[in-house]
């Protein structure tokens, strides 16, 4: 039988559990990291032409690296509920190839990425509040928290080198 002391115990290991995962994931997203251009700081002042910019044949561009990582935010997301997810902004896996603004606009990219990143700060929140169930344990949230932030953090630099290149 759990006591009471033991529940109250638990509710506050979630809580604690669900501070560090947001701010986590606030780190690699934002606001404002510490170790220079977050993944919503390294998207916020790219026009339309830089997005669909390409370095090179077979070289990602900026709008394809963000559409990536919203998939895997989303992909996160799903890992963490264990449900079926309602379908992606567009069909396909992983990476989608972006050439120009036909098959999604710039300002389309960008909100998917914000609402993806809500989406899973939701899920986390609504983890350690006891009104969502995960089939996962606390070290596998953490590892797939952090790993996302990491793969956000990466993908941010990449966004700030093609930038520069695509002002040349």
């Amino acid at each position: 039988m759990t006591t009471t002391s033991e529940t109250t115990n638990a509710r506050t290991a979630e809580t604690a559990d669900a501070t560090l995962l947001e701010r986590i994931l606030e780190e690699g997203y934002g606001p404002g990291a510490w170790h220079g251009a977050d993944m919503k700081a390294a998207l916020a002042d790219v026009p339309p032409e830089s997005a669909y910019w390409r370095p090179g044949p077979g070289r990602h561009n900026i709008a394809e690296i963000a559409l990536h990582h919203a998939y895997c935010i989303r992909g996160v997301r799903g890992r963490l509920t264990g449900s079926a997810l309602e379908p992606f902004a567009l069909e396909g896996d992983d990476w989608f190839p972006l050439d120009n603004e036909t098959l999604l606009t710039w300002s389309r990219v960008c909100e998917t990425v914000e609402l993806e990143q809500r989406r899973v700060l939701q899920v986390v929140s609504d983890i350690a509040a006891g009104r969502l169930e995960t089939p996962l344990e606390s070290a596998e949230r953490f590892g797939l928290v952090l790993g996302v932030t990491c793969h956000a953090v990466y993908h941010a630099g990449q966004i700030q080198l093609l930038k520069r290149w695509s002002a040349r």
